[in-house]
């Protein structure tokens, strides 16, 4: 693990200074029998002992999203199991509380309510989709709580509430784009699920493909839990482009690989360039539906190192020989190991006082190290491009040769261009963040 400077050691100091008084206040309150609870769920010590420290893990068991969140759960649940294992954290166990958020956004805004106010946890590791994340966002910003997220995103966000353990576009959606322009070809079609991730995921796509003189033959989108996506495939074929990249999330990518098969589009025709498919997704889809196709993520089960063995190892152990292990379910680990670290150097679980002490923190991941930039709250992390291989691994064959700083907004628009761009798709879709679809709750 990582300490960087005096700075750093002398904001531990600090921070064990605001360790002494509130081991004083809970004391306190304990003996005027006080129902008092401070914002961000601190646990305080009564006459039967130490009480667990509860955290929240706030993710879609059922509905579209649940092909995806399910692992992750399992992954964060790996990461607590093995902290309670060691000890637990400053003398307690922790205690997991899941929520299911039923891929909606109004259930995860009330799970994310719950789980602050009721089960007074002290932090929530959870969504997948940028439009339930930004629906509890400014929940966690109200109850000044925090909030770990794992999923590769479309940035043009940054919260102090908020620890975002994914890529940024500059970690993912760019180098890819520069990747399959010199590797594949320079035409483009655009496939994706209709919501803020994809939508502003593609105009970034867009910008970098008209730079570099490519080509946009088509763009594209399906509602989140479509069960078709004939007309996409269709216009696929008329386009003939020399590469898909694909946004779509959930299982209407089940739909959407099938009926391309099924239509005789292949990998060796018109390969796909995916951005949420990673190995939990292709082992739902089908390996034979995807294999040849390529991902850009920051981790792959198939990195050989020592860290990532022991890790695939335990993840196996703990769920089944049989399991395979994506990068939202990686994030998710080491967020929960991040924070971990954190709560311990700062001898509280509090929000706040975790939040500080994570600045300038690093922590050896299973995809290697991995820095926090406390400047926007997201990870220093390497990109990767991976091939789809017949086993459903994926064959990496390119790693960004520095590790790549976040830039959650891009240059070349402004802030506030950016912004006005997301608020517009926001009202357009009547102050959702996704389209309407008049089949679900969405």
């Amino acid at each position: 693990m990582f300490d960087f400077s005096k700075k750093h050691r002398d904001h531990v100091n600090y921070c064990d200074c605001r360790t002494i008084k509130i081991v004083w206040l809970a004391i306190f309150l304990a003996l005027t029998g006080s129902n008092f609870m401070p914002k961000g769920g601190l646990i305080v010590e009564g006459a039967e002992g130490r009480a667990n420290i509860k955290v929240g893990i706030l993710h879609s068991l059922t509905g579209t999203m649940a092909i995806s969140e399910r692992a992750v759960v399992d992954a964060v649940m790996l990461a607590i199991n093995e902290i309670n294992q060691q000890g637990g954290l400053l003398g307690r166990e922790l205690n997991p509380v899941v929520a299911d958020g039923k891929s909606d956004s109004k259930t995860f805004e009330k799970e994310a309510l719950r789980l602050i106010v009721n089960e007074k946890v002290s932090v929530v590791f959870g969504c997948w989709t940028s439009a339930h994340r930004k629906k509890v966002k400014p929940i966690f910003a109200r109850y000044d709580h925090l909030l770990f997220y794992p999923v590769q995103y479309e940035g043009i966000e940054q919260s102090a509430n908020i620890v975002y353990t994914g890529a940024t576009p500059n970690q993912q959606i760019v180098p890819a784009i520069k990747w399959c322009f010199e590797n594949i070809g320079k035409r483009f079609f655009l496939a994706g699920s209709d919501y803020i991730f994809p939508r502003i995921a593609n105009t970034i796509a867009k910008d970098y493909i008209n730079a570099l003189g490519g080509e946009i033959v088509g763009e594209e989108y399906l509602l989140l839990g479509a069960g078709d996506a004939g007309e996409i495939v269709s216009k696929i074929i008329a386009a003939k482009p020399d590469i898909v990249l694909n946004t779509i999330n959930g299982s209407s990518n089940l739909v959407f690989f099938t009926q391309m098969r099924d239509a005789g589009i292949g990998s060796d025709t018109i390969p796909t360039m995916s951005f949420s498919i990673g190995e939990n997704e292709i082992e739902k889809i089908g390996v034979e539906k995807v294999a040849g196709n390529y991902a850009c993520w920051n981790y792959f089960q198939s990195i050989k190192s020592d860290d990532n063995r022991r890790f695939v190892e335990s993840f196996k152990k703990a769920h089944g020989e049989s399991r395979v292990i994506s990068d939202p379910m990686e994030a998710a680990y080491f967020g929960v190991k991040l924070w971990a670290k954190a709560v311990k150097g700062s001898g509280s679980s509090e929000p706040r006082l975790v939040r500080q002490y994570l600045k300038r923190q690093g922590i050896v991941a299973p995809q290697g190290i991995v820095h926090f930039n406390h400047e926007n709250n997201h990870m220093l992390k390497y990109a990767r491009v991976g091939r789809v291989r017949d086993d459903g691994q994926f064959e990496i064959l390119w790693t960004s040769n520095e590790i790549v700083r976040p830039r959650p907004y891009l240059v070349h628009r402004s802030k506030r261009e950016w912004d006005q761009m997301v608020r517009g798709f926001y009202k357009s879709w009547g102050k959702k963040w996704s389209a309407p679809n008049p089949e679900t709750t969405e």
